[in-house]
Formats: C-alpha cells, sequence, structure tokens
C-alpha cells in the first residue's frame, strides 16, 4: 500500500510506501526536501501537514515541540503518513545543490587502514557507480547491527564506485566498535546515499578556508581532492586539528598536495603538544591556527567546518570575529539518535548546516 503525497508550494508529488518516512520517499524520488541529521533531533526538515493523517514517528521534543505537533507541523524525516497528505515545505533549493537521487548499494570491503589510534580508514567497492558531490554522507548498515549509521565520504565523486570512510571508535557504540574489532576485508555490506548539504558552493565568489577536527577531516578531503581535480583557480587553505601526533593522519597526503598545487596550503595544529619536543607546526587548537595564519582577518573568504560540536563553535565564533558572516560559513555535524536534543549539537551563534 502506498498514499500519494503532495508538496507545496512546487505542486510535486510523490508516492510513500507503507512505513516510509516522508523524506525517504523524496529522496529517493529525486525530490529535494531540506534535512540534516535524519532521525528527528535537528528540526531542520520541519514541514506543516496541510491536509491528511500522519504518524510523526519519534521526532525529539526539542525539534517538535508540542505547540508545533498541535499545529499539524512534522518532521519529515521521521513522520510516516496514514493517508494521502499535502505538505508545505521550505524548498528553496541552493542553486549549487545537484540533488543526486538516493539509491540503495551493495559493498563490498577492500581495505581496511588504521589511520589513528581512534580512526579507521574503511575502503569500500560498490555493486555500481554513485553519483554524489563531494562532502556528502552515506548511511552504512553493517551485520546484525540494527539501523543505519552515517559517515561522510572521504574520496572524490571521481572514484564512484568506490567508498572512503574515516570511522571513529565511540566507546560503548555497537557500529563502530564492530567496525574496529570484527570488520575485516572481504565482508559485505548495504550502504544508501547520497544524503547532505555540506557541499563547495561553486557559484560563490572567495578564496576557501577548510577547517577539520578528527574524523571530520572525511568531507574536507573529499572536497579538496575534487577542487585540485578540476584545477580549481582559488586558494585553498586546510586547517587540520588534533591532540597528537598520532590522532594528527593523512598528513603526508596533504602535504604531498601542497607541494603539487601552488594554490593549496596545509596547517596542521597540535591542541596537546606543549611537551612534544618533535613538533615543529602550530601548538594549540584550530581555530587559534586559523586565526595566526590569517592574522584575523578573514574577510571575502568562505569557510567550511567539519569536526566535533566545540571545535564547529570556537571556530564560528573566530571567523565571524575576523568578519565573516553567517552567508561565508557552512558546516557539517554527525548528528546522534541518543543525543535526543538538537540545543546539543547545533551552534549558539547560529543554525546553518
Amino acid at each position: 500500500m502506498s498514499y500519494q503525497v503532495t508538496i507545496e508550494p512546487t505542486g510535486e508529488q510523490i508516492e510513500v510506501q507503507e512505513g516510509q518516512t516522508i523524506l525517504q520517499a523524496a529522496l529517493r524520488q529525486g525530490v529535494w526536501l531540506p534535512f540534516a541529521c535524519g532521525h528527528g533531533t535537528c528540526a531542520t526538515c520541519k514541514v506543516q501537514v496541510l491536509e491528511g493523517e500522519v504518524d510523526i514517528g519519534a521526532a525529539s521534543s526539542f525539534a517538535l515541540m508540542d505547540m508545533e505537533r498541535d499545529e499539524g507541523k512534522v518532521l519529515a524525516c521521521c513522520a510516516i503518513p496514514q493517508s494521502d497528505l499535502v505538505i508545505e515545505a521550505d524548498v528553496d533549493a541552493d542553486p549549487d545543490f545537484l540533488g543526486h537521487t538516493v539509491e540503495d548499494f551493495e559493498a563490498v570491503v577492500t581495505a581496511l587502514v588504521d589511520l589513528s589510534p581512534t580512526i579507521k580508514g574503511v575502503h569500500l567497492k560498490l555493486d555500481r557507480p554513485m553519483a554524489f558531490q563531494a562532502g556528502q554522507y552515506i548511511n552504512l548498515q553493517l551485520p546484525g547491527i540494527e539501523g543505519t549509521r552515517a559517515f561522510s565520504l572521504a574520496n572524490p565523486p571521481s572514484k564512484a564506485d568506490e567508498v572512503e570512510l574515516h570511522i571513529r571508535r565511540v566507546e560503548g557504540g555497537a557500529a563502530t566498535t564492530w567496525v574496529h574489532e570484527r570488520m575485516k576485508v572481504g565482508d559485505a555490506v548495504g550502504l544508501s546515499g547520497p544524503y547532505g548539504q555540506f557541499f563547495v558552493r561553486a557559484s560563490q565568489p572567495g578564496d576557501l578556508i577548510f577547517v577539520a577536527g578528527g574524523s571530520g577531516l572525511s568531507s574536507p578531503q573529499s572536497m579538496i581532492l575534487d577542487l585540485l581535480e578540476a584545477k580549481d583557480a582559488r586558494q585553498i587553505v586546510l586547517f587540520q586539528g588534533a591532540r597528537n601526533r598520532a590522532e594528527l593522519y593523512n598528513q603526508a597526503l596533504f602535504e604531498g598536495l601542497a607541494r603539487e598545487h601552488s594554490n593549496f596550503t596545509y596547517v596542521p595544529a597540535l591542541s596537546q603538544a606543549d611537551d612534544d619536543t618533535q613538533w615543529r607546526g602550530f601548538k594549540g587548537y584550530v581555530h587559534d591556527a586559523a586565526k595566526a595564519h590569517f592574522e584575523g582577518r578573514f574577510a571575502s573568504h568562505k569557510a567550511y567546518l567539519c569536526g566535533p560540536p566545540v571545535m564547529i563553535d570556537s571556530a564560528i565564533t573566530c571567523l565571524m570575529q575576523g568578519r565573516l558572516f553567517e552567508r561565508d560559513i557552512f558546516m557539517e555535524r554527525f548528528y546522534r539518535a541518543a543525543d535526543g536534543s538538537a540545543q546539543g549539537t547545533r551552534s549558539a551563534l547560529f543554525k546553518r548546516i
């Protein structure tokens, strides 16, 4: 059984299968709806139900307040139609968003690399090419693990039949523990994608700043490789933050890219390196490295941030003090269903994805 959902103000229509969410159906039929976390904690996909009945699903009470529920608002990532629907959504899509259709893929593990003591590189071969924009992510389905987990793509779109993921081990996390302890070359896994609106705004002028922390390096890596392959002429600076040298991974890759491309600069920063006499790079937080490099002046740049919430909030403050504004800053964080509150994962300054 399926239901027809009409999306206003565009009038587009999608077919939603029994038990399927509005967002799942839209993405798989090439219809763009704004979204971020995908599991009811961030409120990016909030829509108004104009006609019909819907099960609101597991929407967080922080992302969808009681008053909004009474007004007929739902989160498209959780809402399951119980009848034909008419909804109203903010469908002002970014002109640089290519809107590749979400599809299901089968994949085989081809390589596992210990990138750092806590981060593993996972390389997958897909059963067919996947079109995506650099910076987007996939949902990974692991054997015996309930649900899916979101991981950013670290490979450029030119490697369309391959997937490279940087997976940080989360203490007590069933999926990441399985990856780090049990996954082996030759294992079969499922995934779907691409998802997300974190990508380079090619139509917007300005040199580019990337700030990455931990496994948040994956999206900037994909974006930078894609930009350099396309011979983008803009100046590109990557600031990579880690606690110590053991956690600073892929340093040789980016140092090599900096030697090969005159418009690319790589600045690694270690926050716990005061006693490391062999470290010759920046000592301190990654946003302080950016401030020092640009002497506190970031005007006329576009910034892309990916990493832990604390790092992102600190970087936003630094960039805005240096004359960047909301329109100049783009960011990506992974949301967990266990968070329960978007307040703990959103910038206190503004809500931009």
